[in-house]
């Protein structure tokens, strides 16, 4: 199937099952909220079709129709999306350790995995003095550009890498790195260290310290981060604080499961 509902990779028209998946994944890109005629346009679908489709789904509280007539997911999809088996073990396994991060520094930090060429955020900390984020729960940014997404851009196949590095680096902030030589060198870096350092690459004003998450076998299938204030961070003070969360998250990642319990997720 393509990621768009106007035919499949076959060139067959897409089945109903095909235009619902459009529909859903009209969300992914980070619509908390959409209206019919964004969810359309997303989805490749007929005004008509998708006014059909929607309404049924929202019917099934698989989608939530709010006042203003907009549209968001619904509590059921929701119950039933929570039941992703590895991805809900791992976040409960990290808030403990996350938690602690948090109290160490009062400082945004953040969970992410590997989730197609993007990263997908599992869990988020933040508090009333946290440096406001662009990150979300179930959020997907660049791997590039961002802290986590470095770290796991790094530990992944170099094949994977250059896919990525293909793809084109977008821009989100002058200082973010674009030039695929330059990435390059900085993978090399995460690798030597063990931890990933970006500053205001994503969003002016912020930088971020992460390290890799490793199941029993030694393969990194997640990241923790802080996201601090650019302006007065003490990175000296942080990455330590960074790297004992993030090892001690692989000492439970290790202890439940060993190396097949991750095998979704690495």
């Amino acid at each position: 199937m393509a990621g768009r509902a106007g035919t499949t990779s076959a060139g067959r028209p897409p089945s109903v099952a095909g235009k619902v998946m459009a529909i859903l994944e009209a969300f992914a890109p980070g619509g908390v909220r959409l209206t019919l005629t964004e969810i359309c346009r997303r989805a490749d679908l007929p005004l008509a079709t998708g006014h059909r489709l929607v309404g049924e789904l929202t019917g099934g509280g698989f989608l939530e129709r709010l006042p203003d007539g907009s549209y968001r997911i619904g509590m059921r999809l929701w119950r039933i999306g929570a039941q992703a088996s590895a991805a809900t073990a791992l976040r409960e396994l990290a808030l403990p350790h996350m938690e602690d991060l948090y109290e160490a520094t009062h400082e945004n930090v953040q969970l992410a995995v590997v989730s197609g060429h993007k990263a997908l955020y599992l869990e988020r900390l933040r508090g009333p003095r946290s440096v406001p984020i662009v990150t979300r729960v179930a959020a997907e940014l660049p791997l590039h550009s961002t802290g986590v997404g470095r770290v796991l851009l790094a530990f992944a196949s170099e094949e994977f890498a250059e896919d990525v590095i293909a793809e084109g680096l977008a821009s989100f902030t002058p200082n973010t790195v674009t030039d695929p030589g330059r990435l390059r060198a900085h993978l090399v870096e995460v690798r030597r260290t063990g931890y990933a350092v970006t500053s205001e690459e994503m969003t002016l004003g912020s930088c971020s310290v992460a390290a890799p998450v490793r199941d029993a076998g030694g393969s990194v299938l997640a990241a923790m981060s802080l996201v601090t204030r650019r302006q007065g961070a003490d990175l000296r003070r942080l990455v330590p604080a960074v790297l004992a969360a993030a090892r001690a998250l692989s000492n439970d990642v290790a202890t439940h499961g060993g190396s097949t319990e991750w095998k979704d997720l690495a």
